[in-house]
């Protein structure tokens, strides 16, 4: 099924558009396994009203953290299973189902409105399949759900095997909506001003004592609305990934390196803090990159800053052979720590997605390993909480490098994983889930 860009909104019903682009973004994530971020990317701007926008996303996110629940509820309401042409019918089904459940809309409004997104997709003759299985779902409800049965069966057994003790607190934190950080930079103002400015904007915040430049809302807002976000006063970064300027601690003039830099704000942040450092923003990805430039424009740092297209696992390609005095490795990963903010990783995720991680994972350390300066520091990230990638892969590291060592980060990072790194979970001080492993180079 190819994405449709020209969908009749302007035709549609009241609440109708808005239920017709959330099936088409779920379908395309579900059939052909599409990234939710990017399909809201596209799908956002085609609605005008910030309230509609806002309801886009929460349908969708509740949708993919109740999809095996709804999936059952279909194949026990339904006498014949929809094909696979009928995907777009399908996830508008579960997008009502997501009105009745999770977000308790008002049924009649709901299961109108549904309804008239049925007719406007081209689905006139199954509008009134889809009026009578939200009627029954409005009657019957839905059984509560184990959170552990939201997730694949080989994840959640992963996750059982490497926490035993934290499994259900994940489980259950990775299904929960995230909170929005930001970051505040220190080039434009301390956090003290940001909360004055936000309280006179009747914007409820909070400070955390685990990030230096974090503040955290009470409810999100749209960018747009944040007294000074588009001066590059404030940033959306979660707590976790703020951290990684703290573990990182680059000394003044450092020649830095952010081996996989995009979207840039790990670059950004170490650049607030101290615009003296040598800084190099690499990736891979040269459309990404473009991401990078623009976190540098919007918060005024970087003007001194490389950017550039390559990969870091191949430093003979693009490496000049200067030696760097610090390395922020924040690898590719299985981004499990993230799932509150990233439903859709349960769906595309796949075991032996686990084991090619881990292979690029050790790649890339020995490759930024070689181009750090005896004394240099570098710090190895993921947004997961697999042990193979954390601190599985550090332990291999350091067992074939006796020139490492693994640099103590305290209590404040997360959980001790052997002394050789810390990893925060999903939902600790309402953050991501994160691993954090700072190792130096022995002179």
């Amino acid at each position: 099924m190819s994405r449709q860009t020209d969908l009749p909104l302007s035709n549609a019903a009241p609440g109708a558009a808005t239920r017709m682009l959330a099936a088409r973004v779920l379908a395309q994530v579900f059939t052909r396994g599409r990234s939710l971020k990017a399909e809201l990317a596209w799908a956002l701007p085609k609605l005008d009203d910030s309230r509609d926008r806002a309801l886009l996303e929460a349908l969708c996110f509740a949708v993919l953290r109740r999809r095996s629940t709804y999936d059952a509820a279909l194949a026990s309401w339904m006498q014949k299973p929809l094909a696979e042409r009928d995907a777009d019918l399908r996830a508008l089904l579960m997008v009502g189902f997501a009105q009745l459940d999770v977000l308790a809309l008002p049924a009649h409004a709901a299961l109108s409105a549904t309804v008239d997104a049925a007719r406007a997709l081209g689905r006139e003759r199954q509008a009134g399949l889809v009026n009578a299985i939200l009627r029954r779902a409005q009657r019957e409800g839905f059984p509560m759900q184990p959170a552990r049965d939201a997730f694949p069966a080989w994840l959640a057994d992963a996750i059982e095997r490497d926490w035993p003790a934290q499994a259900e607190a994940i489980f259950a934190a990775s299904l929960q909506p995230a909170p929005l950080w930001l970051r505040v930079n220190r080039q434009h103002g301390d956090r003290g001003q940001v909360m004055a400015a936000l309280e006179q904007a009747g914007i409820a915040a909070e400070t955390s004592t685990a990030g230096a430049d974090a503040v955290r809302l009470a409810t999100s807002v749209a960018v747009s609305q944040l007294p000074g976000f588009a001066e590059g006063a404030l940033s959306v970064q979660d707590l976790s990934a703020q951290q990684a300027a703290d573990a990182l601690a680059p000394p003044a003039g450092a020649r830095v390196l952010d081996a996989c830099a995009a979207p840039g704000g790990k670059s950004a942040h170490l650049l607030e803090r101290d615009p003296s450092l040598r800084l190099l923003a690499l990736d891979i990805d040269a459309r990404r990159l473009a991401r990078v430039k623009d976190t540098f424009a919007r918060t005024g740092v970087g003007a001194d800053a490389q950017v550039r297209t390559a990969d870091a696992s191949d430093p003979g390609a693009w490496w000049d052979g200067v030696p760097f005095d610090a390395i922020l490795l924040d690898a590719p990963c299985s981004a499990t720590g993230i799932i509150r903010r990233q439903p859709d990783v349960m769906f595309h995720r796949r075991a032996d997605d686990v084991e090619a991680l881990v292979g690029v994972q050790a790649r890339l350390l020995e490759a930024c390993w070689s181009m750090l300066r005896p004394g240099g520091v570098l710090l190895y990230a993921t947004c997961s909480i697999l042990r193979a990638e954390n601190v599985d892969q550090v332990q291999a590291f350091l067992k074939w490098h006796a020139d490492a060592t693994a640099d103590a980060l305290d209590d404040g990072f997360g959980i001790d994983c052997a002394g050789i790194g810390r990893q925060r979970l999903p939902g600790e001080d309402d953050a991501d889930g994160f691993f954090y492993a700072r190792l130096l180079k022995n002179a």
